[in-house]
């Protein structure tokens, strides 16, 4: 008699969260019963150290072994891949992260040289790394769902971006990118079921990120967040690696990839013993940098002093998100310490003397964003309903576009919650105007000069009209993961055009930093700047408009009328050439007080003739240049470029 056989049921995918993290990355998951648990390798280990080897046979290592590389082959073992992503290859802190051969000294990407004769970019060195947690986490889960993927809560529009490309490449569904601190706050929030303000310190190896929540019955809200994309453990190990050279007398712009490489390591294992010990004695030995090994001998207190302007920079961020939340430090209700660089004695009582209270690390800081990513991806995933927690991310950077005149029309503020939409109507400046010239912005000041450049488009294939007639509605959408699309549409034609901003330079090493500071401090600076350019802008429209009209009607002025016109356009001319917007705008108001006769008997005139018959579209370009004198409508900038200009808020 046949038995019968009983196959085990295939099990269903499991969805995965991921910390990418600068230094070390782990994978965790939700498992049908109990918390989230993090993966383990062989050893017992649940971190993935951020490394990849490239062989000369055209293998990759990822993980330990490969760190174990670093050493002997620097230059084909990449280290703190993270610090690169969306950064362009000319960027000057990109020469500074280590050993490396760059294929290119210029362009909209970083690319390595590496074994093999291969070019690789950060994008496609993260996809290694992930693909290692994904086998990873298919050795012990089986299949695998859909990912999310943490990102530092300040990674501009093209460090998302890059970062999505990677979890792409590495044959992985990514349901969503994740802030760092919100993943950790969810972690927190959902175990203990706390309600209150909090702020997650995120200082990791190569981000620090922090964010003011408020956690109400499973609601997740942020209030304000800030940090530096630029700021980490590797800033640490620098610093001190930088006073290791100076003491073995070593110059590291000299010293070969091998020795900078050893020096680093040695640093961060400096850093590491200090953790549980007041002292540490390291014996170094530089290849070909004198003769045996040299000992130094190194005290937590002088690596405290070295590393003091670094927490200070992450107090002054933390600072600003609590104004921009409206919280003072008395009114939080935990600190979560998220990141391995927490574990720094110093990093911890500052935290406690910044806000007065010892912060939260009740869960391991370098588990805790893999964990809040694993509970988000089995929200999306469906294994638990989604009614248990509400996330409410916020942009850490206001985003617009920039208008005639160099002025930045901010669409979305920073802060806004996410996902969200924005759109505002924008007409033309120049007659017979075929294009609009679109530059997308993302920063605080008032001029486009100051903020970041994210992406530059045309809107091409409008009719030629007068002057102010189109009407070029732009859309700001901003999806959960924090990726903006920008939709342009002239409304008179229905010509549109959809835009993906994927921005190709990543902001350097102290831009996130600067751009909120520069803001608060050139404030009142920027608004006289903006000031000063609108009425210029509104200065060239009105002589402009002016021109047209004499040059089309000059029979309509009365005895000694042109004469007092052309007097008021030269005054508007001399003040526009100087500095005080308020001499712009008074003689404005001179020249519509002279010329208001002349527009209104033009006006009339648009009347009369309407009713005998004429065309309409004569009727609307010659009532607009009336109304354009009486009222100021419309804002140019610059001379007129052509027929693609740049937009410029409807009046």
């Amino acid at each position: 008699m046949a038995l019968l056989q009983i196959e085990d049921p295939v099990a269903a995918p499991r969805p995965i969260g991921i910390d990418l993290g600068t230094t070390h990355s782990l994978v965790a998951y939700v498992p049908p019963v109990g918390p989230p648990t993090a993966l383990r390798d062989c050893d017992d280990d649940a971190l993935v150290p951020s490394v990849v080897h490239y062989r000369e046979d055209g293998g990759v290592v990822v993980g330990k072994q490969a760190k174990a590389l670093a050493q002997v082959a620097p230059r084909d073992t990449i280290v703190s891949v993270k610090r690169f992503m969306g950064r362009g290859a000319d960027d000057p802190e990109t020469r500074r992260l280590g050993p490396y051969r760059f294929a290119t000294e210029e362009g909209p990407v970083v690319r390595f040289e590496v074994a093999g004769a291969r070019q690789v970019t950060p994008i496609d060195i993260s996809s290694e790394i992930l693909r290692a947690l994904r086998r990873q986490a298919e050795d012990e889960l089986g299949a695998v769902g859909g990912a999310v993927i943490t990102v530092p809560a300040y990674f501009d529009d093209a460090q998302r971006q890059a970062t999505r490309d990677a979890g792409r490449l590495a044959g992985l569904e990514v349901l969503r990118l994740l802030n760092e601190p919100t993943a950790a706050a969810l972690a927190y929030g959902l175990e203990s079921r706390q309600n209150g303000t909090f702020v997650v310190y995120d200082l990791g190896g190569g981000t620090f990120d922090v964010t003011v929540l408020r956690l109400d019955d499973g609601v997740f809200q942020v209030q304000a967040t800030g940090g530096d994309s630029q700021l980490g453990g590797d800033d640490m190990d620098r610093a001190l690696a930088d006073q290791l050279f100076r003491q073995l007398g070593v110059a590291p712009e000299t010293a070969s990839p091998e020795v900078v490489r050893l020096v680093l390591d040695s640093a961060r294992a400096i850093k590491h013993a200090l953790t549980d010990r007041e002292w540490v004695e390291v014996e170094l030995e530089l290849p070909g940098c004198g003769p045996g090994p040299a000992t130094v001998d190194y005290a937590r207190a002088e690596f405290e002093a070295l590393i003091e302007p670094l927490l200070s920079r992450t107090g002054a961020a933390c600072r600003r998100a609590l104004r921009d939340a409206q919280v003072t430090p008395s009114e939080v209700d935990g600190v979560i310490l998220v990141g391995g660089s927490t574990r720094v004695p110093r990093v911890r009582s500052f935290v406690a003397e910044l806000f007065g209270q010892q912060p939260l690390s009740d869960i391991d800081p370098d588990q805790v964003v893999a964990m809040g990513a694993a509970i988000q991806a089995d929200i999306l995933a469906g294994e638990q309903p989604a009614h248990d927690v509400l996330l409410l991310d916020v942009l850490p950077l206001s985003l617009g576009v920039e208008a005639m005149g160099g002025v930045v029309e901010k669409i979305l503020p920073r802060n806004t919650a996410i996902p969200a939409a924005a759109a505002q109507v924008f007409t033309t400046y120049a007659e017979g105007q075929t294009g609009f010239e679109l530059h997308v912005l993302q920063g605080e000041r008032e001029m486009a000069e100051d903020c970041r450049s994210l992406a530059r488009f045309t809107l091409r294939g409008i009719p030629p009209m007068a002057a102010g007639m189109a009407r070029l509605e732009v859309r700001f959408d901003v999806d959960a993961d924090g990726l903006l699309t920008v939709r342009a549409r002239e409304l008179t034609t229905g010509v549109a055009q959809k835009v993906e901003v994927t921005p190709s330079y990543g902001l350097s090493d102290e831009e996130v930093e600067r751009m909120l500071l520069d803001a608060y401090e050139h404030a009142e600076q920027d608004v006289g700047v903006r000031q000063l350019r609108e009425q210029r802008v509104e200065a060239q429209r009105i002589l402009e408009a002016l021109r047209t009209a004499l040059s089309e009607d000059r029979k309509q002025l009365e005895a000694g009328e042109g004469a007092a016109i052309e007097g008021a356009m030269a005054a508007l001319v001399r003040a526009a050439a100087g500095e005080d917007h308020r001499a712009i705008q008074s003689r404005i108001e001179d020249l519509d007080r002279v010329s208001k006769p002349f527009a209104g008997r033009r006006m009339d005139r648009s009347i009369r003739r309407a009713l005998a018959g004429q065309q309409v579209g004569t009727l609307e370009h010659e009532t607009r240049d009336a109304e354009g004198i009486e009222r100021h409508l419309g804002a140019s900038s610059e001379p007129q470029r052509g027929p693609h200009e740049s937009p410029q808020p409807e009046s």
